[in-house]
Parts: C-alpha cells; structure tokens; sequence
C-alpha cells in the first residue's frame, strides 16, 4: 500500500469515527429531547441538592452539575483535593447514578 492509500484509509477510519459517535448521541437525543431525559434532570437536582449540603462546596468554591444517561460531570473549581474528592463521593451516594466524571479544578492555592 502506498502512502496515498494509507492517508485515504486513515481519513475514512476517522470519517467513520467521527460519524459513530455523532450517531450515538443522535441516538440519546431523539430519545430524550432538548430538554433530556427526565431521570437524568431528576439524578441532576438530588446530585446537587446532596452537594449543596457540604459547606466546604459552597462559595467561593465552584461546583457544577451535568447529568446524561445516569453519568454526573463535575466541574468547576475547588480549593484543594479533599474538597474535589467529597464532590465526587456525594454525587456517587446518589441513587441511580452510574458513574461519575470529576473534571473539577482545583485553585493555583490548591496545587
């Protein structure tokens, strides 16, 4: 195979990628809407109603809430590890939700 056809069968592989996952959210969309599913919006308040109850979490600390298909993102900003790793274990304490995707910084302090 010359370089040409491996270039071409590269950008197909890609092509094809690239299309699966945009599908598969097709797929969670159509089944959900613009609004998402509605378990996902109820897991989204109790996830943040727990979270809210850690004064640690509160201001001037940042963390944000997303649910879709039972996964909870995290993100935001927290000052250090221990403030991080409490989000993550009350988002997990909550009934129904499968797994959890802690993306939340930590402050320049914090590191």
């Amino acid at each position: 195979m010359n370089r040409n056809q491996r270039v071409n069968v590269r950008n197909v592989l890609m092509l094809a990628a690239i299309l699966l996952a945009t599908l598969s959210g097709c797929a969670t969309f159509e089944k959900c809407g613009f609004q998402g599913c509605p378990a996902d919006a109820k897991l989204n308040a109790a996830v943040k109603q727990v979270i809210s109850q850690y004064p640690a979490l509160e201001a001037p600390n940042s963390v944000r809430v997303q649910t879709i298909n039972h996964v909870v993102y995290l993100y935001g900003q927290v000052n250090n590890e221990v403030e991080r790793s409490t989000a993550q274990q009350a988002a997990l304490s909550v009934d129904g939700v499968d797994r959890v995707v802690n993306s939340i910084n930590l402050s320049f302090e914090g590191r």
